[in-house]
């Protein structure tokens, strides 16, 4: 039987302090988050591993999120399609969510076996700097993920054993899953038949905005031709 995420709860709130904990929510599908402070987040995972209350075995994903325009699309699909129409505009002043966290984040998402239940923990990192300990030490697994994240966000696992990227290639300039990378990146690879290599060159394509359209057939939009 899995254990209830209210009381799995309550036995965090009464194990760590509210410099651990910054915050902490119960989603509507049953989903527990914490939000922790970076600081303390191998002891936090440490304890989590190792008390038996919690007994957090495994670490099944560990992955960067990028805030930067969070809140700010203009483009919104579940409020427009309550008014009928499938996307809709939604103007500046309009704004539903207004981010002051920082612009990245580590998120643990843990599994117990024994109690058969799972924890979200999301820590907080600075822009400028991303970094956060590494928790290779507590699981071992979590050496694979560190490294994609650290190659898709820039996020700098310290103590981590062997920090390289993971799925971009060896030049790589930039880390992808940030907002501000460009989708048509910064170099592009082929082979070169006289030098008998692959090489690297600038991107040999224009970046373009690809703006939503919205194809209407009623008389408004017909051709003038007219029988």
């Amino acid at each position: 039987m899995a254990k209830d995420n209210q009381l799995l709860l309550e036995q965090l709130q009464a194990t760590f302090t509210n410099n651990e904990i910054v915050s902490s929510v119960i989603s509507d599908s049953d989903e527990l988050t914490i939000v922790v402070d970076a600081k303390h987040i191998l002891n936090i995972c440490m304890t989590l591993r190792d008390e038996e209350k919690f007994s957090f075995e495994q670490v099944m994903d560990i992955c960067g999120v990028d805030y930067i325009a969070y809140g700010d699309t203009e483009w919104s699909t579940e409020a427009a399609t309550e008014t009928g129409f499938s996307r809709g505009r939604v103007s500046e002043k309009d704004k539903r969510h207004q981010w002051d966290q920082p612009r990245f984040a580590a998120v643990y998402h843990l599994i117990s076996y024994k109690h058969n239940s799972r924890l979200r923990v999301r820590a907080f990192v600075e822009e400028d700097l991303p970094r956060i300990d590494s928790v290779t030490s507590v699981w071992k697994c979590a050496n694979w993920f560190e490294r994609e994240a650290f190659d898709l966000f820039g996020i700098i696992f310290e103590g981590h054993p062997d920090l390289r990227r993971l799925l971009t290639d060896y030049g790589f300039i930039g880390h992808p899953f940030r907002k501000d990378f460009p989708l048509i990146g910064h170099v592009e690879m082929r082979y070169d038949e006289e030098k008998q290599r692959v090489i690297y060159e600038p991107v040999s394509i224009e970046e373009r905005n690809l703006v939503p359209r919205v194809i209407r057939d009623d008389h408004r939009y017909m051709s003038g031709n007219k029988e």
